[in-house]
């Protein structure tokens, strides 16, 4: 009742303008629709980036742990500093962004461009194992860093453009469920490519049960002497499997450049007021609907993350499911993938605020697989995982617009304002990662994970066992609870949409006015 309340008074606040009915209204709808080659060229171009990011949250950790035998603590370190990293730079990218100038191919495309090389150098690398340096975890720490700040620098401006693709909001949430879909069968694509090749490099046959000393490198390997040649093969199997991603950068580019242009409102109230870096970041930080959807799904987002992180640990380690790890995972992102034009028919149909009610399937399927480690149940949860994480990964990105467009509404003659938001909800996005990947790997370290064996103490079950089971229980739920107090519902997204078709068609008939007076 608030938030219609408010969308109302800002709506009145604005003069109707009735002269400019029919012909407008059609001029309008025309120049704001998106053709199916634009949407699907975007949602292409942010693919490859969400595959990468895939195949970092489920196996990075384990990499890092079983392939470059790096020590759980320090593990944790380049895991959460990563994080932060990729976090501390979304503001720095907004700030670049606000601050640069326009050029033919748009304001956004040519930071895509501009970062898609250096991208596809960091990943790589990421999965590179040196010989010649000693400190390994200060390797991993650079390089990570690196790639979370580029996938940063790509990431900002590509959610961004949707709102530079059209003004119209059905339009723009089209466009974002292509997207989302897109990003959905990268991830598939990425975790299925990473699976198939690195999955040799943990199966439980190079374990041997019958050794008792767990701290041996004989534990993982079945004998000492055939440890060099088997962690040789490991390391390029991810080679590859990193070199095969990082090419599908390329790809998404293309795609980009060939099918998606920038658009500028020519409705737009014209100013030159810009908003100012840490003027534009306290204004968004202080914006009520924009604070409760951040914080509700920043906890709804590091319960994916715990989980996302530990699952194929947690499989390995925790119970008897080694051999159906490939199959759990690939059952997860089909799933995610799949269900994604479902959850956008819904949020349609109904609402936004009703469709989260969805992410809350996410509690008994992993509650299930806790208490039930058997392989139906498994498939079961994995499946119903991903329905969840799918409503998770699309609702706060069609949210997002419209808190962009009731930010408008009250701030009529600010500019600059859209990367803003992006890059200030991308850092808390990223943060949800750091602060996931900074529990698992830190609780792991308390339990007394050992890198290199076959079978974990009993301690560290337990505690995968909490960070899959406990911790979405715990975190969901407080944030679907804020999500409660989020002010704009479909009322008052259909008096923003009026309140800025009103100022676009004033704008319009101000530049026709000064278009004609004589000099």
């Amino acid at each position: 009742m608030a938030g219609a309340t408010a969308g109302a008074r800002i709506s009145g606040a604005l003069l109707p303008e009735p002269r400019l009915e029919g012909a407008g209204d059609e001029q309008l709808s025309n120049e704001d629709k998106l053709s199916v080659c634009s949407k699907l060229c975007y949602g292409i171009g942010g693919a490859p980036n969400q595959a990468a990011s895939s195949a970092t949250s489920f196996f990075l950790q384990i990499f890092l742990l079983d392939i470059a035998m790096i020590t759980p603590f320090h593990t944790s370190l380049v895991l959460f500093i990563g994080k932060t990293w990729g976090a501390a730079a979304d503001p720095v990218a907004g700030y670049l962004i606000s601050k640069s100038k326009r050029t033919k191919i748009g304001l956004l495309m040519p930071w895509l461009l501009g970062t898609t090389p250096f991208l596809i150098v960091s990943y790589f690398f990421l999965w590179y194992c040196p010989s010649v340096i000693e400190a390994k975890d200060v390797w991993y720490m650079a390089f990570f860093c690196l790639f979370q700040a580029l996938s940063t620098l790509f990431h900002v401006p590509y959610t961004a453009l949707v709102m530079f693709l059209s003004a119209d909001q059905k339009e723009r949430d089209s466009a974002t469920a292509y997207r989302m879909g897109f990003e959905g069968l990268g991830t598939l694509v990425g975790a299925t490519l990473q699976v198939s090749m690195v999955s040799d490099a943990h199966s439980s046959d190079h374990c041997n049960d019958s050794v008792d000393n767990m701290d041996s490198p004989t534990n993982l390997y079945g004998n000492s002497s055939s440890v060099p040649d088997m962690s040789e093969a490991n390391k390029k199997l991810y080679m590859i499997a990193g070199g095969t991603i990082s090419v599908l950068y390329i790809i998404g580019i293309i795609a980009l450049c060939a099918g998606v242009r920038e658009k500028v409102d020519p409705y737009a109230l014209k100013s030159d007021q810009q908003i100012p870096f840490l003027k534009g970041h306290k204004l968004a930080l202080m914006f009520g609907p924009y604070v409760k959807l951040a914080a509700s799904f920043l906890l709804i987002s590091t319960a994916v993350q715990v989980v996302q992180n530990n699952f194929v640990l947690f499989c390995s380690a925790a119970t008897n499911l080694h051999n159906h790890i490939d199959y759990l995972v690939l059952i997860v992102l089909i799933s995610a993938a799949l269900s994604v034009p479902c959850w956008q028919w819904f949020l349609n149909k109904y609402s936004k605020k009703t469709t989260a009610g969805g992410i809350s399937l996410m509690i008994p399927a992993s509650t299930l697989l806790v208490f039930f480690p058997e392989p139906a149940v498994a498939y079961l949860s994995a499946g119903a995982s991903g329905i969840s994480i799918a409503a998770s990964l699309l609702l706060p990105w069609s949210m997002l617009p419209d808190v962009v467009d009731y930010f408008r509404v009250q701030n009529p003659n600010s500019v600059g304002h859209e990367t803003i938001f992006y890059a200030s909800y991308t850092f808390f996005h990223k943060m949800s990662a750091g602060i996931g990947l900074g529990i698992s790997a830190a609780s792991l370290n308390l339990a007394g994970f050992k890198s290199g064996v076959c079978k974990q103490s009993h301690s560290v079950v337990i505690m995968l066992k909490v960070l899959v089971g406990a911790v979405p229980s715990i975190l969901v739920p407080l944030g679907l609870f804020i999500l409660i107090f989020y002010p704009i519902n479909e009322e008052t997204r259909q008096e923003t949409k009026h309140a800025l078709e009103r100022r676009r068609r004033r704008a319009s008939i101000l530049c026709e006015n000064e278009e004609i007076t004589p000099l």
